[in-house]
Protein backbone atom coordinates (compact mmCIF):
# COMPACT_ATOMS: atom_id res chain seq x y z
CA UNK A 1 0.00 0.00 0.00
CA UNK A 2 1.49 3.55 -0.99
CA UNK A 3 1.69 6.25 1.93
CA UNK A 4 -1.21 8.09 2.44
CA UNK A 5 0.50 11.60 3.78
CA UNK A 6 -1.68 14.64 5.24
CA UNK A 7 -0.79 17.87 3.48
CA UNK A 8 1.96 19.33 5.88
CA UNK A 9 3.73 15.96 6.23
CA UNK A 10 4.05 15.67 2.44
CA UNK A 11 5.60 19.51 1.82
CA UNK A 12 7.45 18.21 4.84
CA UNK A 13 9.38 15.64 2.65
CA UNK A 14 10.68 18.74 0.34
CA UNK A 15 13.72 19.34 1.69
CA UNK A 16 15.23 23.45 1.76
CA UNK A 17 17.54 23.38 -1.01
CA UNK A 18 15.52 20.58 -3.23
CA UNK A 19 15.84 20.83 -6.75
CA UNK A 20 12.18 20.35 -7.65
CA UNK A 21 10.05 20.10 -10.82
CA UNK A 22 6.68 21.64 -11.07
CA UNK A 23 4.23 21.14 -14.24
CA UNK A 24 2.64 23.66 -16.60
CA UNK A 25 -0.44 25.36 -15.35
CA UNK A 26 -2.62 22.96 -17.93
CA UNK A 27 -0.70 19.72 -16.79
CA UNK A 28 -1.57 19.66 -13.19
CA UNK A 29 -0.28 21.76 -10.30
CA UNK A 30 -0.57 20.68 -6.59
CA UNK A 31 -1.57 24.72 -5.72
CA UNK A 32 -2.83 23.06 -2.49
CA UNK A 33 0.25 21.77 -1.22
CA UNK A 34 2.28 24.89 -2.52
CA UNK A 35 0.15 27.02 -0.05
CA UNK A 36 1.19 24.46 2.66
CA UNK A 37 4.47 24.80 1.58
CA UNK A 38 4.12 28.72 1.45
CA UNK A 39 3.13 28.39 5.21
CA UNK A 40 5.99 25.93 5.96
CA UNK A 41 8.21 28.43 4.94
CA UNK A 42 10.95 26.55 2.28
CA UNK A 43 13.96 27.90 1.60
CA UNK A 44 16.46 28.50 -1.56
CA UNK A 45 14.34 26.04 -3.92
CA UNK A 46 15.54 25.28 -6.94
CA UNK A 47 12.42 25.31 -9.33
CA UNK A 48 12.29 23.35 -12.95
CA UNK A 49 9.04 24.21 -14.61
CA UNK A 50 8.30 21.38 -17.44
CA UNK A 51 8.33 23.49 -19.24
CA UNK A 52 6.42 26.45 -18.42
CA UNK A 53 5.00 27.90 -14.83
CA UNK A 54 2.45 30.45 -13.79
CA UNK A 55 1.10 31.13 -10.27
CA UNK A 56 2.74 28.13 -8.71
CA UNK A 57 5.98 29.47 -9.33
CA UNK A 58 4.90 33.17 -9.04
CA UNK A 59 3.56 32.78 -5.17
CA UNK A 60 6.96 30.61 -4.41
CA UNK A 61 9.51 33.29 -5.74
CA UNK A 62 7.33 36.49 -4.50
CA UNK A 63 7.63 34.37 -0.72
CA UNK A 64 11.39 34.85 -1.56
CA UNK A 65 11.65 30.82 -1.31
CA UNK A 66 12.77 30.45 -4.67
CA UNK A 67 16.98 31.05 -5.39
CA UNK A 68 17.21 29.30 -9.03
CA UNK A 69 14.43 28.49 -11.76
CA UNK A 70 15.55 26.91 -15.01
CA UNK A 71 12.47 27.37 -16.88
CA UNK A 72 11.21 28.11 -20.73
CA UNK A 73 8.88 31.10 -19.14
CA UNK A 74 6.81 31.96 -16.41
CA UNK A 75 3.86 34.10 -16.72
CA UNK A 76 -0.18 34.53 -15.74
CA UNK A 77 -1.22 34.10 -19.25
CA UNK A 78 -4.45 36.20 -20.08
CA UNK A 79 -3.68 37.94 -17.03
CA UNK A 80 -0.45 39.18 -17.57
CA UNK A 81 2.81 38.94 -16.53
CA UNK A 82 4.01 36.93 -13.50
CA UNK A 83 4.85 39.99 -11.22
CA UNK A 84 7.01 38.52 -8.83
CA UNK A 85 8.59 36.39 -11.01
CA UNK A 86 9.46 39.61 -13.39
CA UNK A 87 9.63 41.81 -10.00
CA UNK A 88 12.39 39.37 -8.96
CA UNK A 89 14.31 39.19 -12.52
CA UNK A 90 14.91 42.79 -12.45
CA UNK A 91 16.43 43.18 -8.92
CA UNK A 92 19.04 40.45 -10.07
CA UNK A 93 17.92 38.17 -6.70
CA UNK A 94 16.88 35.30 -8.84
CA UNK A 95 19.09 33.51 -10.69
CA UNK A 96 17.33 32.62 -14.46
CA UNK A 97 19.07 29.29 -16.09
CA UNK A 98 17.11 29.96 -19.83
CA UNK A 99 15.80 27.60 -21.36
CA UNK A 100 13.10 26.24 -23.86
CA UNK A 101 10.20 23.77 -24.15
CA UNK A 102 11.84 20.85 -26.50
CA UNK A 103 15.32 21.24 -23.98
CA UNK A 104 13.44 20.63 -20.52
CA UNK A 105 11.75 17.38 -22.14
CA UNK A 106 15.18 16.22 -23.61
CA UNK A 107 16.97 16.45 -19.74
CA UNK A 108 14.14 14.76 -18.31
CA UNK A 109 14.31 11.98 -20.88
CA UNK A 110 18.01 11.99 -20.48
CA UNK A 111 17.82 11.12 -16.67
CA UNK A 112 14.59 8.44 -17.49
CA UNK A 113 16.71 6.96 -19.83
CA UNK A 114 19.51 6.72 -16.99
CA UNK A 115 21.62 8.55 -19.70
CA UNK A 116 24.00 11.59 -19.22
CA UNK A 117 22.91 13.65 -21.91
CA UNK A 118 20.51 13.89 -25.04
CA UNK A 119 21.41 15.47 -28.10
CA UNK A 120 18.70 18.34 -29.78
CA UNK A 121 19.02 19.74 -33.02
CA UNK A 122 16.84 22.93 -32.67
CA UNK A 123 18.99 25.30 -30.63
CA UNK A 124 21.77 25.80 -32.94
CA UNK A 125 22.19 29.05 -34.13
CA UNK A 126 19.93 30.40 -31.19
CA UNK A 127 20.88 32.99 -28.23
CA UNK A 128 19.54 30.77 -25.43
CA UNK A 129 22.33 28.08 -26.51
CA UNK A 130 24.95 31.01 -26.42
CA UNK A 131 24.04 31.38 -22.94
CA UNK A 132 24.38 27.79 -21.59
CA UNK A 133 27.68 27.07 -20.99
CA UNK A 134 26.57 23.62 -19.51
CA UNK A 135 25.18 22.69 -22.94
CA UNK A 136 27.74 21.57 -25.65
CA UNK A 137 27.89 21.03 -29.64
CA UNK A 138 29.69 18.69 -31.33
CA UNK A 139 29.85 16.95 -34.37
CA UNK A 140 26.96 14.02 -35.56
CA UNK A 141 29.27 10.55 -34.56
CA UNK A 142 27.46 9.03 -37.03
CA UNK A 143 26.96 11.94 -39.72
CA UNK A 144 29.04 13.74 -42.21
CA UNK A 145 32.06 15.74 -40.52
CA UNK A 146 30.95 19.37 -39.90
CA UNK A 147 27.02 17.91 -39.04
CA UNK A 148 26.95 19.81 -35.73
CA UNK A 149 24.45 18.63 -32.87
CA UNK A 150 23.38 19.91 -29.63
CA UNK A 151 24.26 17.79 -26.06
CA UNK A 152 22.17 18.73 -22.99
CA UNK A 153 22.92 17.26 -19.77
CA UNK A 154 20.36 15.38 -18.01
CA UNK A 155 17.76 16.86 -15.70
CA UNK A 156 17.39 15.05 -12.05
CA UNK A 157 15.14 16.58 -10.30
CA UNK A 158 15.05 15.84 -6.46
CA UNK A 159 11.48 15.97 -5.84
CA UNK A 160 8.47 16.01 -8.37
CA UNK A 161 5.48 17.32 -7.10
CA UNK A 162 2.17 17.54 -9.08
CA UNK A 163 -1.82 17.05 -9.09
CA UNK A 164 -3.83 14.09 -10.73
CA UNK A 165 -7.66 13.57 -10.48
CA UNK A 166 -7.44 9.60 -8.38
CA UNK A 167 -5.16 7.38 -6.82
CA UNK A 168 -5.50 3.16 -6.05
CA UNK A 169 -5.35 2.31 -2.62
CA UNK A 170 -1.93 0.80 -4.00
CA UNK A 171 -0.29 3.81 -5.10
CA UNK A 172 -1.28 3.73 -8.82
CA UNK A 173 -2.00 7.20 -10.06
CA UNK A 174 -4.24 8.29 -12.93
CA UNK A 175 -2.46 10.75 -15.00
CA UNK A 176 -4.24 10.14 -18.74
CA UNK A 177 -2.93 12.06 -21.33
CA UNK A 178 -0.32 13.91 -19.42
CA UNK A 179 2.53 12.03 -20.16
CA UNK A 180 5.19 14.80 -19.08
CA UNK A 181 4.71 14.00 -15.60
CA UNK A 182 5.50 10.50 -16.01
CA UNK A 183 9.08 11.87 -17.40
CA UNK A 184 9.05 14.06 -14.70
CA UNK A 185 8.68 11.02 -11.91
CA UNK A 186 11.03 8.77 -14.27
CA UNK A 187 13.77 11.50 -13.86
CA UNK A 188 13.00 12.64 -10.13
CA UNK A 189 14.48 11.38 -6.72
CA UNK A 190 11.16 11.07 -5.29
CA UNK A 191 7.36 11.55 -6.93
CA UNK A 192 4.86 13.45 -4.17
CA UNK A 193 1.29 13.70 -5.71
CA UNK A 194 -2.18 15.18 -4.39
CA UNK A 195 -5.60 13.88 -5.63
CA UNK A 196 -8.44 14.65 -5.75
CA UNK A 197 -9.97 11.20 -5.07
CA UNK A 198 -8.49 7.52 -3.74
CA UNK A 199 -10.24 4.80 -5.45
CA UNK A 200 -10.61 1.21 -4.20
CA UNK A 201 -9.85 -0.24 -7.70
CA UNK A 202 -7.01 -1.50 -9.06
CA UNK A 203 -6.25 1.53 -12.03
CA UNK A 204 -3.33 -1.46 -13.32
CA UNK A 205 -5.76 -3.72 -13.48
CA UNK A 206 -7.67 -2.97 -16.72
CA UNK A 207 -6.30 -1.84 -20.24
CA UNK A 208 -8.63 0.91 -19.95
CA UNK A 209 -7.18 2.93 -17.13
CA UNK A 210 -3.89 1.11 -17.09
CA UNK A 211 -2.36 3.37 -20.26
CA UNK A 212 -3.34 6.30 -18.41
CA UNK A 213 -1.59 5.45 -14.85
CA UNK A 214 1.98 6.46 -13.30
CA UNK A 215 2.77 2.86 -11.67
CA UNK A 216 2.97 2.94 -7.74
CA UNK A 217 7.03 2.29 -8.13
CA UNK A 218 7.29 5.40 -9.08
CA UNK A 219 5.17 6.99 -6.64
CA UNK A 220 6.73 8.29 -3.16
CA UNK A 221 3.36 9.64 -1.33
CA UNK A 222 0.43 10.31 -1.85
CA UNK A 223 -2.62 13.01 0.01
CA UNK A 224 -6.01 13.51 -0.94
CA UNK A 225 -6.42 17.71 -1.77
CA UNK A 226 -10.14 18.71 -3.15
CA UNK A 227 -9.79 20.73 -5.60
CA UNK A 228 -6.26 20.96 -5.16
CA UNK A 229 -4.90 22.88 -8.08
CA UNK A 230 -7.57 25.94 -7.44
CA UNK A 231 -7.49 28.47 -8.52
CA UNK A 232 -5.86 26.84 -11.87
CA UNK A 233 -8.56 24.45 -13.74
CA UNK A 234 -8.12 20.99 -13.61
CA UNK A 235 -9.22 18.86 -16.75
CA UNK A 236 -12.87 18.63 -17.23
CA UNK A 237 -13.41 18.71 -13.25
CA UNK A 238 -13.57 22.45 -12.50
CA UNK A 239 -12.28 25.39 -14.88
CA UNK A 240 -9.62 28.11 -13.61
CA UNK A 241 -11.19 30.72 -11.02
CA UNK A 242 -10.49 33.78 -13.29
CA UNK A 243 -11.57 36.15 -10.89
CA UNK A 244 -9.50 34.76 -8.03
CA UNK A 245 -6.14 34.38 -10.44
CA UNK A 246 -7.26 38.82 -11.95
CA UNK A 247 -7.39 39.36 -7.96
CA UNK A 248 -4.00 37.84 -7.42
CA UNK A 249 -2.57 39.23 -11.15
CA UNK A 250 -3.58 42.82 -9.61
CA UNK A 251 -2.61 42.70 -6.04
CA UNK A 252 0.96 41.60 -6.59
CA UNK A 253 1.93 44.20 -8.99
CA UNK A 254 3.29 45.33 -5.26
CA UNK A 255 5.48 44.05 -2.58
CA UNK A 256 2.87 44.77 -0.12
CA UNK A 257 -0.07 43.78 -2.15
CA UNK A 258 1.46 40.49 -2.83
CA UNK A 259 1.97 40.35 1.21
CA UNK A 260 -1.72 41.04 1.55
CA UNK A 261 -2.91 38.59 -0.77
CA UNK A 262 -0.06 35.60 0.77
CA UNK A 263 -1.43 36.39 4.05
CA UNK A 264 -5.05 36.29 3.04
CA UNK A 265 -4.79 33.14 1.01
CA UNK A 266 -2.71 31.00 3.43
CA UNK A 267 -5.39 31.79 6.33
CA UNK A 268 -8.14 30.71 4.16
CA UNK A 269 -6.38 27.76 3.21
CA UNK A 270 -5.77 26.72 7.09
Amino acid sequence: MIERLDLDALVARIPDGARLAIPADYAGVAMEATRALLRRGARNLRLVTVPTSGLQADMLIGAGMVVEIETSGVTLNEHGLAPRFTAATKSGRLRIVDTTCPAVHAGLQAAEKGVPFMPLRGLLGTDVLAQRKDWRVTDNPFGERGDAIALLPAIKPDIALFHAARADRHGNVWIGRRRELAAMAHASAATLVTVEEIVEIDLMASDQTAAGVLPRLYVGAVTVANRGAWPLGFIDLYPADDRELARYAAAARTDRGFAEYLEGALRRAA
